[in-house]
């Protein structure tokens, strides 16, 4: 057989794409490797949320150039394929300055691979078609499933109309798209049935899905979220990333009443500031996002929030940067990603003269990080001694250890001679370090008080 070599950079639906482009280069008689030496095709998928990712790109895209030489010289012709939303955004100005890339395709044409990978030349194809690309895209095989793990991706949702200043997604992805439940519904059995207990249903707004149901009437993430749990083999669901304004009442329900809806929730806010929010095109303020937390946490009392956010945006003063500093202290997030503000070409933002000095947004980034972190060290070490379900998903660090996910997506280390891969253990953690928690297999003493704590936190 054929090899291709997929490398995915940014986010969990680049790495579902990369999974289906693989899928469909295994029905053209391609396996994947784990490296590029010795590829047939090599495959960037790519991100332009930030200028440091599309720069990682080129500079992997020189080394790819002199790998394809190397090649060629023993023999062996490799196409260079550039995939993505670097690919959407910049087009034809990727082959000009790498003139080694044979193919740039957008992430809504890539179901098109193997036609254009049948074409002579250069090839570009980045068009926002109006068709569905999901319609056109095999199944995986079930052994392609089964090495992926018992943990999955499926997208529902893509494209944004939030127009947020600094977002290059609709732009690279197109306006909201909603899959049909139907399909989704199929994607999800075809997984569990090859053994995937835990699904993460993901969107660049995924919270705005607005599927076409079954029924034909149109169905929400909550309702399709409820469908999604009636599959026999999936004990736990996720969802990311979501918007503030599209938390309706319905999905915070769900989060009361669906036992399989893990109790974490990315909520990107991105600033304090509502100054700075309004510039962002945000339409939410720090207050609206405060009592939506509030109104979520009364739901799920245990539910653990993480967020985005983005310090030195244009016009961002000292005390703008104090909001938002005030923000993460208030609310305490279990995890949370921060990013300098990266200038897109094409949107609002870039063309704003107030732009912060990077030295400034240096020292800002730096200081909320240690807040950030400051709050995950405290959620993580508030876990020592409480019994929590782990779904165990591989073989640990070291002989004898197994390690999965705690229903809050930490990392958990556990000592077990037995091959439990795939089985729900209740574990005591006993021990934070600074990544993982540590723990052993739950008694029934342990059980007993944790029963007791449910009850009382019910109450």
């Amino acid at each position: 057989m054929k090899k291709v070599h997929i490398k995915s950079f940014g986010c969990q639906m680049n790495v579902y794409d990369g999974q289906r482009m693989a899928d469909i280069l295994s029905h053209q008689g391609y396996e994947e490797t784990a490296t590029p030496e010795g590829a047939d095709l090599i495959l960037l998928n790519t991100c332009h949320i930030r200028d440091r990712a599309v720069q990682k790109v080129y500079t992997e895209l020189g080394k790819l150039r002199d790998l394809k030489i190397e090649q060629k010289a023993n023999g062996q012709y490799t196409k260079i394929v550039v995939a993505g939303c670097v690919a959407q955004a910049e087009g034809a100005e990727i082959q000009r300055r790498q003139p080694a890339v044979d193919l740039v395709v957008g992430p809504q044409a890539y179901h098109r691979l193997p036609e254009l990978l049948a074409q002579t030349g250069r090839v570009v194809d980045t068009d926002l078609p109006i068709d569905d690309k999901f319609g056109y895209l095999p199944a995986p095989k079930p052994a392609a499933i089964v090495a992926r793990g018992i943990s999955a991706f499926v997208t529902v949702q893509e494209g944004c109309d939030k127009f947020c200043a600094f977002c290059v997604v609709p732009y690279t992805r197109g306006a909201e798209f909603s899959r049909p439940a139907a399909q989704v519904l199929v994607e999800v059995e075809r997984l569990a049935a090859a053994g995937v207990q835990d699904v993460t249903l993901i969107g660049q707004n995924v919270n705005a899905y607005h599927g076409e149901g079954p029924d034909g009437a149109v169905w929400g993430l909550a309702r399709l979220m409820q469908r999604v749990a009636e599959v026999p083999g999936i004990t736990r669901i996720r969802y990311t990333t979501s918007h503030p304004r599209d938390m309706g009442d319905d999905l915070i329900a769900a989060h009361r009443d669906l036992p399989q809806l893990m109790p974490f929730l990315h909520l990107p806010v991105q600033a304090g500031s509502d100054r700075i929010l309004a510039a962002m095109n945000r339409k939410h303020t720090g207050d609206e996002y405060r009592r939506l937390i509030d109104k979520i946490r009364q739901a799920r009392p245990d539910i653990a929030l993480s967020s985005d956010f983005i310090v030195g945006f244009p016009g961002e003063s000292d005390d703008d940067f104090e909001d938002t500093i005030k923000l993460v202290d208030e609310i305490g997030f279990a995890s949370s990603y921060s990013f300098k503000y990266s200038p897109r070409p094409g949107t609002p933002a870039a063309d704003l003269r107030a732009q912060v000095p990077a030295a400034a947004m240096h020292e800002r980034l730096l200081r909320l990080q240690e807040r950030i972190e400051h709050h995950r060290q405290a959620f993580n070490h508030a876990m020592v001694g409480r019994t929590v379900e782990i779904l165990l998903e591989r073989v640990g660090r070291h002989p004898g250890q197994l390690a999965g996910k705690s229903p809050y997506l930490q990392a958990v280390q556990i000592e077990t001679q037995a091959n439990q891969i795939g089985d729900r253990v209740q574990v005591v953690i006993e021990r934070a370090g600074s990544n993982s928690l540590f723990g052993r297999k739950a008694g029934p003493e342990d059980l007993a008080a944790k029963d007791l704590a449910t009850k009382e936190l019910a109450a």
